[in-house]
């Protein structure tokens, strides 16, 4: 079972969202991690069949995914950042209609929707109106109504926008249950939605890969070290112009501050063990004194 990306660029008039990248995906959970305009949202609508690539394929097991066509549809379950729904809808008649559309027979959509109204903690409020869900209880019906036709392929493009840490929590632990037997490719820029989940994580920026591989591979290959101090509290304003800085709290000692640099910032720095938010700051991170002046991509 392969998702196999070769060379894809994506381009709108004078902006190229995806720049010839390339990757191959099996089995397991995938982190699209990136800011907001890397293009990640652009690469999920190629591999969704939803918008074209300029150039390079993507193909299923050695077949063009444009030309299997709805043959590849049904291999694949999809959450958009936004996703429509009749408001007046119940929980329960919006999944059997998502049902239908995707040609399930009545009978196995009854069986499948509930089912799924219990896996994703929805049975409750299976007859509450669509419009009076909350934010999470609406991620959890679109993720529904993802798995209703048993896809292979399961794209969630920043599922846990706009959730509460609760829900947010809950939402990872649904995808790592569900992930056992298919591809998941879940995009964010989101660091812990992935940090525990992810098996392979894809860095995106500008449209191309920065890196991918395991949590352990990118984190073993930190551009920047990072390190640990505490100083005075005058001169905290002068390291936050000068280096990417991850955390930093006042002591009754000064203020302790979280640093990415390739050299100890001041003589009294602590090195320390790199996380996944330290990658995130050193990819795509910027001094308090830089600014960022291009266009998002979509």
């Amino acid at each position: 079972m392969e998702l196999v990306i070769e060379n894809l660029t994506k381009t709108f008039k004078d902006t190229t969202a995806v720049n010839n990248i390339s990757c191959t995906l099996s089995t397991g959970v995938y982190g699209l991690l990136g800011v907001n305009g890397a293009g990640k949202t652009t690469l999920m609508r190629m591999l969704c069949t939803l918008l074209k690539p300029t150039a390079g394929r993507i193909t299923w097991n050695g077949a063009d995914i444009f030309t299997m066509d709805a043959d590849y549809r049904k291999l694949l379950g999809y959450l958009p950042q936004d996703f429509g729904f009749y408001p007046n809808f119940s929980v329960e008649d919006y999944l059997m209609y998502i049902a239908s559309i995707k040609g399930l027979r009545p009978a196995t959509a009854r069986q499948r929707v509930n089912t799924l109204l219990k896996q994703v903690g929805l049975d409750p409020v299976r007859s509450r109106k669509m419009r009076k869900l909350s934010g999470g209880m609406k991620r959890r019906a679109g993720i529904a109504q993802a798995l209703l036709n048993h896809p292979r392929i399961l794209i969630l493009d920043e599922p846990t926008a706009g959730l509460d840490p609760n829900e947010r929590i809950r939402f990872r632990n649904l995808i790592s249950e569900i992930s056992e037997d298919r591809l998941v490719l879940l995009s964010t820029h989101i660091v812990s939605d992935i940090e525990y989940i992810a098996s392979e994580i894809l860095l995106m920026k500008d449209g191309a890969f920065l890196h991918t591989g395991t949590q352990t591979e990118i984190l073993a290959d930190i551009p920047e070290t990072v390190w640990s101090c505490v100083v005075p509290k005058e001169q905290a304003a002068d390291l936050l112009r000068r280096y990417k800085v991850a955390n930093i709290r006042s002591t009754p000692e000064g203020t302790a501050m979280r640093i990415l640099s390739k050299t100890p910032p001041v003589m009294s720095s602590i090195r320390e063990k790199a996380t996944l938010e330290d990658i995130f700051l050193s990819y795509f991170g910027e001094r308090t004194g830089e600014t960022n002046d291009s266009d998002d991509i979509l």
